[in-house]
């Protein structure tokens, strides 16, 4: 049974997954194939393959960096006050504490009420895998960490979420880190909106109580994402950094420093994109200075000017004894960009692995210079789980329909296609009728040659005229066919929509609310029990 197309609770036992080929489903790049497939032009940009050797590899290079443990777990203390931590987060936070403990670590924006699904997808693999390593490799101890990218400005893309095809948009005049904004009557009014489309759901309210909650009037968005995340994740020992804090900030200031004075990051990734882009499109190129500068509602680039800096819509200017002394007193006025923002999760975490989605790869690719630039220790990269979410009935109709999900990655005209093809009893192809004018023109190429050899281009233009009206006809005649299948056309296209909303992967664009609301944590516990660890393949779940 389903609500608005999505499956009613049942037994968890029942759900069953199916993996699949990432370069199958073709929702991936070329470089994240070859990544995956240890492809031999990717090598030299990272420094681990994503198995248990590499692991312990990644252990023994981070025993080499000094992490501040101590700093670490003062600032989540800090930043958990007023929030009750469980025994097993309590345990994660006091393990941190030792030298033979590790995070596995993803990163993602505040986007209001989570976003896209691949937001839960991504900390559940965290979660997944610090558990399985914690098997495999007992001496040990990994904690799952989800590091909050709150500094993040674009609000256009962080600010709206799509449930059931609707995309809900919060309409604010504030400006600068999104994480700092505050929760507005406009963004409460989204949880109204979002209480429409749940609220019927066995677990709707509960959901929209939580909202409500952590998205109270005038409460930082970083706080709201911090609680609501907290709420989701905390029975899985989840820890979550908001690096928006003075303290972890002060930590790196030897790096900031360094790239004022030497902009060694962008020298580094320059040398990289000039390699990289030999095979591939560059995904992030760098700037002269790949910082902004943080304050109030502002963030905003800091360029190089003569022998000083500048930020030009704040209209400030500071020479190199200033701009260094302003990071002394105000280490949190300094943003890292995209270019070394994995540098700073880095240092502040003692982190073995990064999981990413393919953007967030690609980009990470282009840093191991960067990284070897400041002797931070660079991290496995791991290409986040990702699933596409049937339910019974949808699975029935399609197999119904005479398909596999598989089938359902391609086009809906390629499937509508193969579904008139194989249920018509009249002829549709003329391959054969088009193999034999082939094989006649050629006879008469060779005939005609033999009188005047200049002829040979007139028969092929007559060859491709004759095909090219025969694959119009074949055209034709599939139109009028498809003409009697218009129920199953319909319910194929409503399976595309549904499942792969605006021709695209379904967790790109739906958020986790209706799917919570009807099933509540058990839809989590689902997830949970089919998220993989270091096995890297896409996964249909039906339940």
């Amino acid at each position: 049974m389903s609500i608005n197309g999505v499956a009613v609770p049942r037994d968890i036992k029942q759900a069953s997954a199916k993996s699949i080929a990432y370069l199958s489903t073709e929702f991936f790049s070329k470089l994240v194939a070859d990544y995956l497939s240890g492809d031999e032009k990717l090598k030299p940009f990272y420094k681990y393959s994503v198995n248990i050797e590499g692991i312990r590899a990644s252990i023994q290079s981070r025993n080499t960096f000094n992490t501040d443990r101590q700093l670490l777990v003062n600032a989540f203390r800090k930043q958990y006050d007023g929030i009750e931590l469980n025994d097993r987060q309590n345990d994660n936070l006091e393990a941190l504490l030792n030298n033979n403990t590790y995070t596995i670590t993803t990163a993602h924006q505040p986007n209001i009420f989570t976003g896209p699904l691949y937001f839960i997808y991504k900390i559940l693999h965290v979660i997944k895998l610090a558990d399985e390593l914690k098997i495999k490799l007992p001496e040990y101890s990994f904690v799952p960490v989800y590091y909050m990218g709150s500094e993040d400005a674009d609000l256009d893309e962080l600010g709206y979420l799509n449930i059931s095809g609707e995309k809900l948009s919060w309409e604010t005049n504030q400006k600068g880190a999104v994480g700092r904004m505050k929760v507005d009557k406009a963004l409460q009014k989204i949880i109204e909106n979002i209480q429409g489309q749940i609220g019927i759901h066995p677990y709707g309210n509960e959901l929209i109580e939580l909202f409500k909650r952590c998205y109270s009037l005038g409460k930082t968005v970083q706080q709201a994402t911090l609680e609501l995340v907290n709420a989701l994740f905390a029975d899985y020992g989840l820890l979550v950094v908001v690096p928006d804090n003075a303290t972890l900030k002060a930590s790196f200031n030897a790096v900031i420093k360094k790239e004022l004075t030497e902009q060694f990051s962008n020298k580094a990734v320059t040398e990289t994109l000039t390699a990289l882009n030999k095979h591939y499109k560059a995904q992030a190129s760098g700037r002269a200075i790949n910082l902004f500068y943080l304050i109030d509602d502002n963030r905003e680039r800091i360029e190089v000017e003569n022998s000083g800096f500048k930020v030009e819509a704040l209209d400030k200017y500071w020479s190199m004894g200033e701009i260094l002394e302003e990071l002394e007193n105000h280490p949190e006025r300094f943003s890292a960009n995209v270019i070394l923002r994995g540098v700073f999760q880095e240092t502040i975490l003692p982190n073995i692995a990064f999981v990413g989605g393919g953007g967030e790869l690609a980009y990470w690719l282009e840093l191991k210079k960067v990284f070897e630039a400041v002797e931070v220790p660079y991290p496995m990269l791991i290409l986040r789980n990702s699933f596409l979410l049937v339910n019974e009935k949808q699975s029935e109709r399609i197999e119904k329909l005479g398909f596999s999900i598989e089938d359902f990655f391609k086009s809906e005209l390629e499937i509508i296609n193969e579904l008139v093809k194989k249920n018509s009893t009249n002829k549709l192809s003329f391959k054969t009728e088009i193999a034999q004018i082939q094989a006649l023109y050629q006879q008469i190429k060779q005939d005609s040659i033999l009188v005047d050899a200049t002829l040979g281009i007139h028969v092929d233009s007559l060859q491709n005229a004759a095909i090219n009206r025969l694959e119009e006809l074949e055209k034709k005649v599939l139109r009028a066919e498809k003409r009697k299948f218009g129920h199953q056309k319909d319910q194929i296209s409503h399976l595309k929509a549904v499942l792969f909303p605006n021709n695209n992967l379904q967790e790109r664009i739906d958020n986790f609310s209706i799917h919570y609301s009807i099933e509540g944590k058990e839809w989590l516990k689902t997830l949970f029990r089919f998220s993989e660890g270091l096995k890297q393949e896409f996964s249909v779940i039906t339940h």
